[in-house]
């Protein structure tokens, strides 16, 4: 019977419980404090008056450098200490969050112009777009590099799984932090500090890792999709990360083409609905700036609740096949956007967002499951980075469209959002083998 630190061992690996603790509140910070970031942006927003479109446009901006620059630190993460890359996708989050915190709140003090607060916020968020998404592929690849192959796989699922309770974690928090000093900025400060904390820990308490200069790597990094409701995980950062490293392949390739389309179709009507609906609480409600915020997180939180329970629990007791997931979750969550944009009250907000984010929890695993089974196991990693791109390339210009149609008619990207999922309802049936 081991006794001592040995008990302590993460399972199948060489990492003990409390670096693997670490590891996991490296990448928890990241997804809390950004959709803690997004659950207040539209309230902070409305209160300096700044129009919608330039506020969304100035927190996805992030999103799209992420999506960018994610392949390019996970490859980095296979050449230099990951310990190292760790600590720079946290100080990247930390000081990204301290400037666009000082930012907003001289904003909103009146220190200075709306135009010039969102310019630098969204400067400064640049900071955490480019630098915070090596944090994932470095602590992906620092576990599988001590991990048995055997082991891999549940090891990796349990520590993306941070980003899915951060994505609760964030909107639950947000409003405990808006203080009579710092106001609506209060929630960047504050996960600012969590952040400097969790850097903190991980510089003292997490071991250097030494990479070898030549041959093989035990586990290699993965690029993950940018922290949000509309990117919990689905898995396929995990396969990058235990399948071997083969050459690039395209979406173009016909055995995956129509799961990676359905995919992209489903992100878009999430990303979009889900860039307005900050807005959409507030004046559905009435609410005025300051105080909204809590109702925003509320929605948000049943949202996230609602996307990790068809994930976590009704898929592997469903066993639904990937084509099921996408037909079944397209209809599911059209319905819920129709409600969610009839919805008189906030109980009705909860209801048909809840309803919404659900039918999105079965679309996502459903193209990724669907893209990975239409490819033999040798091309696993290849398969796996074209849907992590399919699961950014949504952020690119989906939140953008989506709050330029909510300015034309407020019902109009849920509407529409419904209807693409409609529309991909009758394609799937027809198309998805």
């Amino acid at each position: 019977m081991p006794t001592g630190p040995a008990r302590s061992r993460v399972a199948g690996s060489a990492i003990t419980a409390p670096h693997f603790l670490l590891l996991y509140a490296a990448m928890l910070i990241a997804a809390a404090g950004n959709t803690a970031l997004q659950s207040v942006m539209p309230a902070i927003g409305r209160e300096i008056g700044i129009p919608d479109f330039w506020v969304t446009v100035s927190y996805t901006w992030s999103a799209v450098l992420w999506v960018l620059l994610a392949p390019f630190w996970a490859r980095q993460s296979d050449r230099h200490g990951r310990k190292a890359l760790t600590l720079l996708g946290i100080g990247g989050f930390v000081v990204a969050m301290t400037l666009c915190g000082l930012a907003l709140l001289a904003g909103l003090k009146g220190l200075l112009g709306g135009g010039l607060t969102f310019g630098l916020f969204a400067l400064f968020r640049a900071i955490y777009g480019s630098l915070g998404c090596a944090t994932p592929s470095a602590t992906q690849a620092y576990l599988a590099s001590k991990t048995r192959r055997s082991a891999r796989v549940s090891a990796l699922s349990a520590l993306s799984s941070s980003f899915g309770l951060g994505t609760i974690v964030g909107p639950a928090m947000a409003p405990l932090f808006v203080l009579p000093l710092v106001g609506l900025s209060g929630p960047l400060f504050a996960f600012a500090l969590f952040g400097l904390a969790v850097l903190a820990a991980v510089l003292i308490g997490l071991p250097d890792d030494k990479l070898p200069r030549h041959g093989p790597r035990a586990g290699h990094g993965a690029a993950m999709s940018y922290p949000s409701l509309a990117s919990t995980p689905t898995g396929a950062s995990v396969i990058a990360s235990t399948a071997p490293q083969m050459r690039r392949m395209s979406w173009r390739d016909a055995r995956i083409r129509r799961w990676i389309i359905a995919g992209v179709v489903a992100g878009h009507a999430q990303a979009a609905t889900l860039a307005c609906l900050g807005f959409f609480v507030i004046d559905r409600l009435a609410l005025s700036p300051r105080g909204s915020e809590q109702s925003i997180a509320l929605v948000m939180m049943a949202g996230a609740a609602a996307t990790l329970a068809a994930q976590w629990g009704l898929i592997p007791r469903l066993r639904l096949d990937p084509r099921a997931m996408i037909l079944w979750g397209a209809l599911i969550a059209a319905s819920g956007l129709v409600l969610t944009m009839v919805a008189p009250g906030l109980y009705g907000l909860v209801l048909g967002f809840g309803i919404a984010s659900l039918g999105f929890g079965f679309t996502r695993p459903g193209f990724t499951a669907g893209a990975s089974l239409a490819v033999p196991l040798a091309e696993q990693g290849g398969v796996a980075g074209v849907v992590t791109a399919a699961n950014g390339i949504a952020y690119v210009a989906a939140p953008g469209i989506g709050i330029l149609l909510y300015m034309a008619d407020r019902r109009l990207p849920f509407a529409l959002g419904a209807a693409l999922l409609l529309g991909l309802f009758a394609w799937g049936r027809r198309r998805l083998a």
